[in-house]
């Protein structure tokens, strides 16, 4: 049987994740905190066996309670749930010892696939393989990367580096497949997580 704490001053957020956190088996309770010290006290009170962390963009709320409930609760399973444009919000989590993440638009069953895939101890975030960690990145590739982490567009990429923004798209694709992420915010994540950028 599944705990859920849900962390997120938005009531409306709160009650949606819960329904459909609800309907997966397995799960026998899920509260709703808001941020900083009610969730610190709430997971002290009663820990949970999975933590949903609410990141709202430009604002660094979500990535410093959980950098705090990491640091407290090194064991805590915590995912974070903000907008998929939110490059640097979700990597900074993941870097503060969040262990997956949600795109915001993630769908219903996408929310409950995910807590299915915790309760059999699979990861929300693909992690590369040993062998994909040693493969290298070129320069320009890590200077791509380094720029998607400070939330940069392709366009402003390729103006600072003297590229066309197809060939940002090019670079980024290739260090894409190399991390073996999805997107940039897995792409960035990884790159946090394994001291890539910093």
């Amino acid at each position: 049987m599944t705990a859920v704490l849900i962390c997120d001053d938005r009531r409306g957020v709160c009650e949606g994740l819960a329904r459909a956190m609800s309907a997966v088996p397995g799960v026998r309770r899920i509260d709703c905190v808001a941020y900083d010290d009610e969730l610190l006290a709430t997971y002290f009170r009663q820990p949970a066996d999975l933590v949903l962390v609410g990141t709202q963009q430009g604002t660094g709320i979500g990535t410093e309670v959980t950098r705090r409930l990491s640091a407290a609760h090194p064991r805590a399973d915590i995912i974070v749930f903000g907008p998929a444009e939110d490059v640097t919000g979700i990597a900074a989590a993941i870097a503060g010892g969040a262990r997956g993440y949600l795109r915001w638009e993630s769908s219903g069953a996408e929310v409950t696939n995910v807590l299915a895939d915790r309760l059999t101890g699979e990861a929300a975030i693909p992690r590369p393989s040993d062998a994909g960690l040693k493969v290298q990145l070129t320069e320009r590739e890590l200077q791509v990367l380094a720029c998607m982490s400070q939330g940069k567009s392709n366009g402003r990429i390729g103006h600072e580096l003297f590229l066309s923004e197809d060939t940002v798209k090019t670079h980024a694709r290739r260090l894409f497949r190399k991390l073996g992420a999805k997107d940039r915010a897995q792409a960035v994540a990884h790159g946090f997580r394994y001291g890539l950028v910093t």
